[in-house]
């Protein structure tokens, strides 16, 4: 079947907001391709300005909105720090409630490259998704006294990350290699006793790509119930087994309809067989083992990694002897507007270390809304903070879905904007949700973090376990410009940058992502 897609971005204001869409259209020739084209919505971004005549008290009243289901605030200098709290609530778009105050998260800073340098780059937030909403109210408050003054230019900015086409489930797609070879594998179709949603109210999802991209091991059946055993439970529900020969979890147990009708069964041969569901029982009882000892700050013996300017747009072949490449939900396959990235990626010489971060914002998502928070992600990054693309090299998700994330290619050095001063010779992973206040990963997001971080440095024949120093490129507020830092070679945010990320709850689990990252 011959299918044509094409994107189309645009800004008009309407009723005082600026609206950025960006418009997918789809032509095939088949009636069902037809049929779904006309269920997508496009991804939109728009702004609010803030009022108030108080330099140190902005506000944006209560009103309501266009349907979105992420925002943040921006404001005009990159280099300038809003000294204070950013708080918003919403208005759920299903139940019509309105949530309590939230706080924004400000611990953001541009790239050190060339990248952060634009003219059309932004101070900002971190994005915040709340779900389906569809009224808002926002109040920034300068901390300091009645001399305090709130950078210039605040924006409330709200991202609706659309729906593009068919919901590609619970997880992943077998993903070829990076030539564009291999076979693909079809998500799971599972049936559903949820009641059809209004299609404005359905959730956003994502049209599985059609062509393949790809993976060579299978991994075992990840199930978000799964808690580390030393950790109290998230509270959560568990999800039932699939059946379904792809071994992914088949309900998510958030109650919350897709939006989006069950996919038709592929007539196209995969070229190899889906894998048989695991019969191994999921061990529980006993602890993942962790390391004893703590980063001490002596030089390693693992050689240091010095700054090697502006990176190359040339990506260097990886190590002869690469490992297997773990299960990674493609950007085409999560929905990824492409019309959005201007410039090509940048490589680095190599990947000597991982940098583990979250998102935070919400852990009640559902994972058939995981494509739909990343593609908000990087709409934000792109459209708010002016950067080229989104800023993490992968995501996982709390059901163990690794996705790509900025692009160039899952096994090239791709340079990243995830860890300021850090951004050389690292990537960055970022598990979706918030583990800083309580919230708990779930086992199969971290079996995932470790999966994906061992791959990424066993390209380049790094232990995972080990430690490298590192020369920062810039005063993060942990370390000074020029600085040499020795860290474990998958970190996390907070050891290179003054910030809370990745949380406490995630952070603590590091001696054990290591450990499971070396033995993988």
């Amino acid at each position: 079947m011959k299918r044509r897609t094409w994107l189309a971005v645009g800004s008009v204001v309407l009723g005082g907001s600026v609206v950025t869409t960006v418009a997918v259209a789809t032509t095939s020739d088949t009636s069902g391709e037809q049929a779904r084209s006309e269920r997508m919505r496009p991804v939109a971004a728009y702004t609010e300005t803030f009022q108030g005549g108080d330099p140190g008290k902005r506000s944006v009243p209560r009103k309501d909105t266009r349907p979105f289901s992420m925002l943040g605030v921006s404001w005009e200098d990159p280099e300038a720090e809003l000294d204070g709290t950013a708080q918003i609530r919403t208005r759920s778009a299903q139940s019509g409630q309105w949530t309590r105050w939230q706080d924004l998260d400000l611990g953001i800073r541009p790239p050190e490259t060339d990248e952060g340098k634009d003219s059309g780059v932004r101070g900002a937030s971190e994005p915040l998704w709340v779900g389906e909403s569809d009224g808002v109210e926002a109040r920034a408050l300068a901390e300091g006294g009645e001399s305090a003054e709130l950078p210039g230019g605040l924006r409330l900015v709200m991202i609706d990350p659309g729906v593009l086409g068919e919901d590609i489930g619970k997880g992943w797609r077998k993903v070829g290699d990076m030539n564009g070879g291999g076979n693909s594998q079809e998500p799971s179709r599972q049936p559903t006793t949820e009641p059809a949603p209004e299609p404005s109210q359905g959730e956003p999802s994502t049209e599985p790509s059609p062509s393949a991209s790809a993976t060579e091991e299978p991994e075992p059946s990840q199930e978000p119930s799964q808690q580390p055993t030393t950790e109290a439970p998230t509270g959560e529900p568990s999800p039932e087994p699939s059946a379904d020969p792809t071994g992914e979890p088949s309900t998510e147990p958030t109650g919350e309809p897709t939006g989006e009708p069950t996919p038709e069964p592929s007539t196209e041969p995969t070229g190899e067989p889906s894998p048989e569901p695991s019969t191994e029982p999921t061990p529980t009882g006993e602890p993942t083992p962790e390391p004893s000892t703590e980063p001490t700050g002596e030089p390693s013996a693992d050689p240091s990694t010095e700054p090697t300017g502006e990176p190359s747009t040339t990506a260097p072949a990886p190590s002869p002897s690469e490992p297997q490449t773990p299960r990674i939900v493609s950007r085409a396959q999560w929905g990824a507007d492409e019309s959005l990235v201007e410039d090509p990626p940048s490589y680095m010489s190599r990947v000597d270390a991982v940098f583990v971060h979250h998102t935070a914002g919400t852990n009640s998502y559902t994972c058939t809304q995981s494509a739909s928070i990343i593609r908000g992600i990087l709409t934000y990054h792109v459209k708010t903070n002016g950067w080229n693309d989104v800023g993490y090299n992968f995501f996982v998700d709390k059901c163990g879905t690794i996705f790509e994330g900025r692009a160039g290619g899952v096994d090239k050095a791709v340079r990243g904007a995830h860890t300021y001063g850090f951004n050389g010779n690292s990537a960055g992973v970022s598990l979706l949700g918030n583990y800083e206040d309580g919230g708990r990963p779930t086992q199969a997001a971290l079996d995932a973090i470790a999966r994906i971080s061992g791959w990424k440095l066993g390209l380049y024949g790094a232990d995972p376990a080990g430690k490298v120093t590192l020369t920062a490129a810039a005063d993060t507020g942990v370390w000074k410009n020029g600085e040499r830092a020795t860290l474990y070679r998958i970190s996390g945010h907070r050891d290179g940058y003054a910030t809370l990320c990745p949380g406490a709850d995630l952070y603590s689990q590091l001696p054990a992502i290591r450990t499971r990252a070396a033995s993988s």
